[in-house]
C-alpha cells in the first residue's frame, strides 16, 4: 500500500488535504482511492478497482487505509492498542452532554440537507455503528425524534 499527498487547500484558519491511497495486491488486482482529510473528517472522494470492488467491501477498505492514512496525515497512533486500528478521536464528552450534543449535531445536518448520520460520525469520530448507537441513545433521551412509528 502506498499513500502520497495529492494537494492541500488552507482556508479560514483550516486545512483540507486530499491524498492518492494505492492498493496493489500480488493476483494483479489495484484500488486506488482520492481521500479527503478535512476537520478531522475523513471522506472517500473516488474509489476504482480492478477487478471491482463489491460494495460490501467498503467497510473493509476504510479498514485497511485508515493506519496508513493516518501516519500520512501526521496523527500519532494511540497508546496502549499495538496492533489495532489507529484513530484519533476528538474529545466527546459521555452521559447526558454528549447524547445533547449528538443531537445538536443530527439536527444540524438534516437541516443543511446533509446526512445527518455522516455528521455525527464526523463530529464523533466514531463508526457508523457506533454513531448509530449515539443517535439512538439520543433518541431514548428524548433529544430526538421517534426514527419510525412502532407498531
Amino acid at each position: 500500500m502506498s499513500v502520497w499527498p495529492a494537494w492541500e487547500v488552507r482556508e479560514d484558519g483550516g486545512t483540507t488535504s486530499w491524498f492518492h491511497v494505492r492498493l496493489a495486491f500480488t493476483d494483479g488486482a489495484r484500488i486506488d482511492v482520492l481521500a479527503v482529510v478535512s476537520g478531522g473528517c475523513l471522506s472517500l472522494e473516488d474509489v476504482r478497482a480492478r477487478p471491482a470492488l463489491p460494495l460490501d467491501d467498503l467497510p473493509v477498505l476504510a479498514e485497511w487505509i485508515e493506519g496508513p492514512l493516518s501516519e500520512a496525515c501526521g496523527a500519532a497512533p494511540e497508546a496502549g492498542e499495538a496492533g489495532a486500528r489507529n484513530r484519533a478521536r476528538p474529545a466527546w464528552p459521555g452521559g447526558i452532554e454528549g447524547r445533547w450534543l449528538v443531537a445538536r449535531e443530527y439536527r444540524a445536518a438534516q437541516e443543511g440537507g446533509v446526512d445527518p448520520v455522516l455528521a455525527v460520525m464526523c463530529a464523533t469520530g466514531h463508526g457508523r455503528r457506533r454513531s448509530l448507537r449515539l443517535i439512538a441513545q439520543a433518541r431514548d433521551a428524548g433529544f430526538l425524534a421517534p426514527g419510525h412509528a412502532r407498531r
